[in-house]
């Protein structure tokens, strides 16, 4: 799941920075949590394409990307913009 986030977004946004975190070991036993992980991800993206966006439009952006994985396997997702 992490590799197809990483994919999706540089796919989307072209990024000049991007680290996708699998925090999900850090939510063990919390709501969603599920044995393997990979259900809760950090997301610091930096890219040209984000910076004229307010922030709610910013991860709107991202979350319409993500739509199918957040449907599904992803429980939950923290985004931090960075500024070029």
């Amino acid at each position: 799941m992490q590799q197809t986030i990483t994919n999706k977004l540089t796919a989307a946004f072209a990024p000049s920075f991007l680290n996708v975190i699998d925090e999900s070991e850090n939510h063990r036993g919390h709501g969603g949590w599920r044995e393997g992980g990979e259900t809760h991800f950090r997301v610091q993206i930096t890219a040209d394409k984000l910076q004229d966006m307010s922030r709610v439009n910013q991860h709107r952006a991202i979350n319409e990307v993500l739509a199918d994985e957040l449907a599904s396997t992803v429980h939950a997702l923290a985004i931090e913009v960075k500024n070029t």
